[in-house]
């Protein structure tokens, strides 16, 4: 009996391999390796802290 979990070679996966990219989800992760992104929410973090701090400590 042949081994049919194999492959045939000869078939044509390129239109698979397109459709494989183009149905990969981009999810949150991504979003946040975006350099601009971490510098925005870096800059809002650092303006969140002073003013935390300066309510706890000088007020």
């Amino acid at each position: 009996m042949p081994d049919t979990t194999q492959l045939d070679p000869q078939l044509d996966t390129r239109q698979s391999e397109t459709a494989r990219v183009q149905d990969e989800p981009r999810g949150c992760l991504f979003a946040l390796s975006q350099p601009p992104l971490m510098i925005f929410l870096a800059v809002i973090g650092c303006l969140l802290l002073m003013a935390s701090l300066h309510d706890l400590l000088l007020l």
